[in-house]
């Protein structure tokens, strides 16, 4: 008869302690800088807002030197009129633009011209290491459409601060502080003279490897909620909440951004019936192909645009 061996023990040595994993201890003197205040939906735009556009579009950027590039990009397409009804009211326009860019280690600078006599610049200049200046401008010839802005942005260890000047006796400050690792905490302040008006607004961000969420309220009735789940290094997920306290206007959408090895495809549906998707398809070194769509159903409004990018 075969005798059954009880299986060995497996005691634990005499003397020893089972192991306990201490939670992550947090340097709160060696928090992270937080990215700007105005800044703090990046993700969620960039995959629910592309450059969506109607018609035909041809950009040609050619490089003079390694800092100095001249653009040239034509548009054919419908251009919206503004009504008082919710009919969508469209005329035929086409529009020449020429540019001339000069990109800096230390400074930005863009400049365009357009035939219909528009004037565009915009400016970027590290002063110091933690120092930075942004400044945009139009000139027009339609009266009181001309504008200006200067924005002061301050880098500092773990927080970012923000000053803005601009015609019609615009000021404006924001403040972002990092609280953890992850999570930033932030304010605004503005002041519009012109106007007699002003507003104040706070925000936070928080933040993963894999996940953005962050939430914003004003006191001119703004709330906005934004989510980014990144699926894997390709795919990501993105959901908006906007809603306006005053005028009881409420908006929610979803949307996609896709990356392949040599395309990038974007799209999204919100709660107004409007679906849309942007494709960008990389041909060749520096040429890429783009197809942009977008459908109202609530106002019937369909829009569609092809257009051409040469150069890098």
């Amino acid at each position: 008869m075969v005798t059954l061996v009880p299986p060995a023990a497996t005691d634990s040595p005499a003397g020893s302690k089972p192991t306990v994993t201490e939670p992550e201890k947090v340097d709160y003197f060696n928090l992270p800088c937080p990215i700007p205040y105005e800044e703090i939906h990046r993700e969620a735009l960039m995959s629910l807002k592309p450059e969506l556009f109607e018609g035909m579009r041809f950009d040609f950027t050619r490089g003079l030197n390694q800092r100095f590039s001249l653009s040239h990009s034509v548009f054919m397409g419908p251009t919206e009129l503004p009504t008082q009804s919710t009919d969508v009211v469209k005329i035929p326009a086409a529009h020449y633009e020429f540019g001339a860019n000069f990109i800096d280690p230390k400074m930005m600078l863009f400049g365009r011209v357009m035939t219909d006599g528009r004037v565009n610049a915009r400016l970027r200049c590290e002063l110091s290491e933690n120092l930075a200046m942004k400044a945009n401008g139009q000139l027009t010839g339609e009266p009181h459409m001309s504008h200006g802005m200067v924005n002061f942005d301050y880098k500092g260890k773990d927080y970012r601060t923000q000053f803005q000047l601009g015609n019609g006796a615009l000021f404006g400050a924001s403040y972002i502080q990092s609280v953890t690792p992850h999570l930033s905490l932030g304010g605004e302040v503005f002041w519009a003279g012109q106007h007699r008006k002003s507003g104040i607004g706070y925000a936070a961000r928080y933040n993963t490897d894999k996940m953005v969420a962050t939430g914003q309220v004003a006191s001119t009735g703004m709330v906005a909620l934004g989510y980014v789940q990144k699926v894997s290094d390709k795919v990501s997920l993105a959901s908006d909440f906007m809603y306006n306290y005053m005028s009881r206007d409420v908006t929610a959408s979803v949307g996609y951004d896709y990356i392949l090895r040599q395309c990038r495809l974007r799209g999204k549906i919100d709660s107004n019936g409007c679906a849309a998707a942007f494709l960008e398809e990389r041909l060749n070194m520096g040429l890429n192909f783009i197809l942009s769509a977008e459908i109202d159903h609530k106002k019937k409004d369909y829009k569609f645009g092809f257009g051409l990018t040469v150069g890098e």
